[in-house]
């Protein structure tokens, strides 16, 4: 069969690669974007948090940056930070530029939500906490009218295919199509799915972590996965349902089974969430002085499984939500493999640390996707090709319940060396990262090592395409 070629191959269609692929489709070149699903049915769809950005006149890049810093527990790397706080404005008035409308006020001004982290308002939403839907939606209006860019529906990556060199020339398909391009983008998710308990989607299992480790990339920092605080609990039909922080961004408490509150409801995420799980249980989520009309899709759901959180608390736990880890790259997206670039959750260049700010990764989709598009298209295409490895299948129902029972908000390392026979890679690759670093830091909470390492701080935890012991490494 022979291939099929274009400037630029992006695989995923959430936000970071659908915006790739315009930022290239709008300097001239052509594109072809492989997705699983149909446009516009991705995890970002599902995103309740919005765009972080230095928007507000006393706000500026600065101040975010040092925010983005705290949050990241001593791991951040700072010049990625700086990027993503430097460039959000624009890509904030480049997606309204596109049609997307964000919140405002009564008086038409934009209105900025308060999240966990944050010392100033900053966070902008579009249909409260609908900003996800509002934006798949129109990005992938955008892209299925561009004339330059080729949707492959219904497609998914089975191998990344190289040159004799190592050099990365393209994609195969499972069933059977070989894609060629200058650059190979993947914008392919996270890998939060692989937790049973959890706020994504089934399909978020690291596929592309382990398409690009079978290419040669590197993967880091995978012992960082945020626990969101306020997923539903106990509820038929809502089981896992992520309640925004914005919510707690506008007033909402958390309460433990006596009915006190127990923690700054502002605070970064992993400190919430472990006082969720040391509380006394039942912990609930006291929405009644909220703006419902804020939040609309929130309350609808809630009241359709038979909770009016206008009358009553809300029963919420921790949920797997966000690996900070991932695809190594540099801050143009680029890989340890010529050719390959990797953007959105499924990359790491060390912008979230030990522990993601919230609504900065709907920013680093728009930021990073931007840059490695325009990188890519200045590579030289490859000519002589050869697959690599195919992807791993989906976790079993053991492998997810292993994983939150041994790699979950506090993990051992008795309970992680059961993991190292798991039958999955990507949950072996997990384990080992998390027994390197004997420390407790950010979303990564040894309870045999309860304090951080100085040592460890700037160090992250690098795996190697042809290694299984992860090493640490200072990343400038």
């Amino acid at each position: 069969m022979s291939a099929e070629r274009a400037d630029l191959v992006v695989v995923g269609a959430g936000a970071a690669g659908l915006y790739a692929c315009l930022c290239a489709a709008r300097e001239g070149a052509r594109v072809l974007l492989v997705s699983a699903r149909p446009l516009a049915e991705t995890a970002s769809y599902w995103a309740q948090g919005g765009l972080a950005a230095a928007l507000a006149a006393e706000d500026s890049p600065e101040r975010h940056l040092e925010d983005t810093v705290a949050a990241g527990r001593g791991l951040v790397r700072r010049s990625a930070a700086a990027v993503l706080c430097e460039e959000a404005p624009g890509r904030f008035r480049d997606l309204e530029q596109l049609g997307v409308r964000f919140d405002g006020d009564r008086h038409g001004h934009l209105a900025l939500g308060l999240e966990g982290g944050h010392g100033i308002r900053r966070v902008a939403h579009a249909g409260g906490s609908a900003t996800g839907r509002r934006i798949l939606r129109q990005l992938s209006a955008d892209v299925a009218e561009h004339p330059g860019v080729e949707v492959l529906e219904g497609a998914r990556a089975a191998a990344l295919t190289t040159g004799g060199d190592g050099r990365l020339t393209g994609v195969r398909t499972e069933d059977g199509r070989t894609l060629r391009g200058r650059a190979v983008v993947l914008a392919t998710g996270g890998a939060a799915a692989l937790w049973s308990r959890t706020t994504n989607p089934p399909g978020s299992f690291g596929s592309g972590l382990l398409l690009a480790r079978a290419a040669g990339a590197q993967l880091a920092d995978l012992e960082f996965v945020q626990f969101h605080p306020t997923a539903v609990v106990g509820l038929e039909g809502r089981e896992g349902f992520l309640i925004s922080e914005a919510v707690r961004g506008e007033g909402a408490t958390l309460h433990d089974a006596g009915g006190e509150r127990f923690v700054d409801e502002l605070a970064p995420r992993d400190a919430v969430a472990r006082a969720i799980a040391r509380a006394r249980a039942p912990v609930t989520l006291d929405m009644r002085g909220v703006d419902p009309g804020r939040f609309p899709n929130i309350v609808a759901a809630l009241r359709d499984a038979g909770l009016d959180p206008m009358r009553e608390r809300v029963p919420v736990a921790p949920a797997s939500h966000y690996v900070m880890g991932g695809i190594v790259t540099d801050l143009q997206g680029r890989s340890a493999v010529g050719g390959l670039y990797a953007v959105g959750e499924c990359a790491c260049t060390g912008l979230h640390g030990a522990n993601r700010l919230a609504s900065n990764s709907l920013s680093e989709c728009f930021v990073f996707g931007r840059r490695a598009a325009l990188a890519g298209l200045d590579d030289e295409p490859g000519e002589a090709w050869s697959p690599t490895a195919a992807v791993a299948t989906a976790p079993s129902r053991e492998t997810r319940i292993a994983m939150w029972r041994h790699a979950g908000l506090e993990r051992d390392a008795a309970g992680l060396q059961d993991l190292l026979d798991d039958p999955h890679p990507l949950a072996r690759l997990v384990a080992r990262c998390a027994l390197r670093r004997e420390e407790s830091r950010g979303a990564h909470g040894r309870i045999d090592f309860p304090a951080t390492d100085t040592d460890l701080t700037g160090r992250h935890t690098v795996v190697d395409a042809a290694a299984e012991d992860p090493r640490h490494e200072r990343w400038d």
